[in-house]
């Protein structure tokens, strides 16, 4: 994870070798050794995604004419970084608490998601409401005809044969460790929110469309509200990029580990032109200069 552009730009290095003074141990250690199940664990494995995420900003250089930053999840809080509204220590110290006390309430609280392919989202938000008071709800609106939903066990269980019921195509199980982004969450966020008040923030140097609202985060207070309230909502991914578009937007860079948003960009605006930096020989390609 990350492991090719370490070696290969100083930027990334210095980055990643700061995330382990920080946080106290040797993350890098396991986003290069591993093992899995410990990488995955979302104590880890969110604070690993972000680190590798900025490790990769860092290698390039911005153009001038950026209108919006944007990350799914945990991956606002780099585009937060990105924007220059977080500095990328506060950023890390966050995201770190963050998958600690996602952890927490998902132990108190045992659950998980499911991708839920071939019904449209309010089919689903009627099989969620059918299974009350269980809990389970959409907790990623990510492309059209792709939906996660989140719950306890019970719930889960529950709203999957609801699903199969109107139709659903496919509903799989996540490798997800709780019911993120639902009321399971509601005891973190509120813990969260704590930490929070205690972290400078900055307005962003461009605006920072959230996943709560799908709308653009201008001011200190917004971007406060906004990663408290997110743990416990859904992420409105597909009307995020939908604003952007809106927007002016025409040109998407996802910068990170993997190309699933590259992915869900093609399903939600196949016009939009998508690029995206997860590695080394992506970072040089984007360096190159043009012929």
């Amino acid at each position: 994870m990350a492991r090719d552009a370490y070696d290969a730009f100083p930027a990334a290095r210095d980055i990643i070798q700061n995330s382990d003074e920080i946080l106290g141990f040797r993350l890098s250690k396991l986003m290069f050794e591993g093992p899995d199940e410990e990488l995955t664990a979302t104590v880890n494995a969110q604070p690993a995604i972000f680190v590798a995420s900025i490790a990769m900003l860092r290698c390039i250089e911005l153009p001038a004419d950026v209108a919006f930053a944007a990350g799914h999840s945990v991956g606002e809080y780099s585009a937060l970084v990105a924007a220059e509204a977080l500095s990328f220590q506060d950023g890390l110290r966050l995201v770190r608490e963050r998958g600690r006390l996602m952890h927490e309430a998902g132990t108190d609280t045992p659950g998980g998601m499911l991708a839920v392919l071939g019904v449209d989202d309010a089919a689903i938000e009627e099989a969620c409401a059918s299974v009350a008071p269980l809990v389970a709800c959409a907790a990623n609106y990510n492309a059209p005809g792709q939906t996660i939903v989140s719950g306890e066990e019970a719930g889960l269980e529950a709203v999957s044969e609801e699903l199969k019921a109107r139709g659903a195509k496919r509903v799989l199980r996540l490798n997800v460790s709780a019911a993120f982004h639902s009321p399971v969450m509601a005891s973190a966020a509120a813990k969260l929110r704590q930490a929070i008040e205690q972290v400078p923030v900055r307005a962003p140097r461009w605006p920072v469309v959230g996943n709560v609202s799908a709308r653009p985060l201008t001011t200190e207070a917004d971007i406060r509200q906004e990663l408290a309230a997110q743990i416990a909502a859904p992420v409105r991914w597909e009307a995020s990029v939908k604003a952007m578009l809106v927007g002016g937007a025409t040109r998407f860079v996802e910068i990170g580990p993997g190309k699933v948003l590259t992915g869900l960009l093609k399903r939600i605006a196949p016009e939009a032109e998508a690029l995206n930096v997860s590695d080394a020989d992506s970072i040089r390609s984007w360096n190159a200069p043009p012929h």
